[in-house]
């Protein structure tokens, strides 16, 4: 399985193709050091357009295709996760598996335990972690005090036999888990109080959300996650002892207003753009061949699926919803 000797390419496999899975499958079709052996999809009619797309094969079950490749990118809802993860360790695959690791801490514990237990990788797809606009951020060297994120986005459009994606599991768990993660990897400290609100709209669970979370060491995350918003946005801002820095991941844009001694210094911040998916993928396939640890482990997703748990139970105790 393991190819780092060799220099073979990676037989990669992709099981979801929907509006996500599809970009792996095409990204996947485009690296020298890859070779997609295959897509699957429940929906077999989607597999074979996409199979056909990127110059590949439709496997008639997730288990098949499974056992022909070295990996496996698992892009499906997150209350699937735990199954079909599960599923490709078992068969000692790495896998990359789109986030949350899954739909609760448990299933996420079990995945962490099986990818150590059977020797293989296991990558969590926060994809935001590979946004160049990070890449200005030393969590060794700046430690921020103050921390405020937005992520809003429109309502997912309506899928036939199927729940708008991503609206399986709250807001918080969707898009607020990008910013908790990229927090707790800043910040570096142990959250010690939560402070949440949020409401269902359009949904079961949570379609808006703000949380206030205060860490061990002093700082502070104002943290606001939305998905029944007009516009898109996807921006941090932090407040460093001797500087605000303020991100923005859509435009992959940033500027840093400094403290001098005769006043404020305000500089935009040079940022080499590019795919963050790709970049993603990239990083995963780089993790197989020379067997090094990934950016986004299944420890560090656990970990930010917790928060995020955390966060939901605040607000349903506090009987929000």
């Amino acid at each position: 399985m393991d190819t780092s000797e060799n220099h073979q390419p990676i037989r990669m496999g992709v099981v979801g193709v929907g509006s996500l899975g599809q970009w792996h499958a095409r990204i996947y079709s485009e690296m020298p050091s890859v070779r997609l052996v295959g897509v699957y999809d429940a929906d077999q009619k989607r597999a074979k357009e996409i199979a056909a797309r990127y110059q590949t094969h439709a496997f008639r079950t997730m288990e098949e295709l499974a056992d022909a490749v070295d990996a496996l990118n698992v892009v499906v809802p997150t209350d699937k996760h735990r199954a079909v993860a599960g599923m490709a360790i078992e068969k000692r695959k790495h896998v990359l598996v789109e986030k949350p690791i899954a739909a609760n801490t448990r299933e996420a514990e079990e995945l962490v335990e099986l990818a150590q237990r059977h020797g293989v990788i296991l990558q969590v797809g926060h994809v935001e972690r590979f946004n160049p606009v990070l890449s200005v951020i030393n969590p060794a060297k700046h430690h921020p005090l103050f921390v405020e994120a937005i992520r809003i986005a429109p309502y997912p459009p309506p899928r036939f036999g199927l729940l708008p994606r991503g609206t399986e599991v709250s807001v918080i768990l969707d898009l607020m888990i990008h910013d908790l993660e990229i927090i707790l990897h800043l910040v570096q400290s142990k959250v010690v109080d939560i402070r949440a609100v949020g409401v269902p709209i359009l949904s079961k669970s949570e379609d808006i959300a703000n949380v206030r979370l205060r860490f061990e060491n002093g700082c502070i995350a104002n943290v606001t996650a939305s998905r029944i918003s007009m516009e898109t946005q996807r921006k941090i801002r932090m407040f460093l002892p001797d500087a605000y820095v303020s991100l923005d991941y859509q435009e992959q844009s940033g500027k840093v207003l400094r403290k001098k001694r005769l006043g404020i210094e305000k500089k935009e911040i040079p940022i080499h753009k590019g795919e963050p998916l790709a970049l993603e993928l990239r990083a995963f396939v780089d993790c197989i061949q020379n067997r090094t640890a990934p950016v986004v482990t299944g420890e560090h997703a656990a970990e930010a699926l917790n928060l995020a748990v955390a966060i939901v139970q605040s607000i349903r105790n506090k009987g929000q919803t």
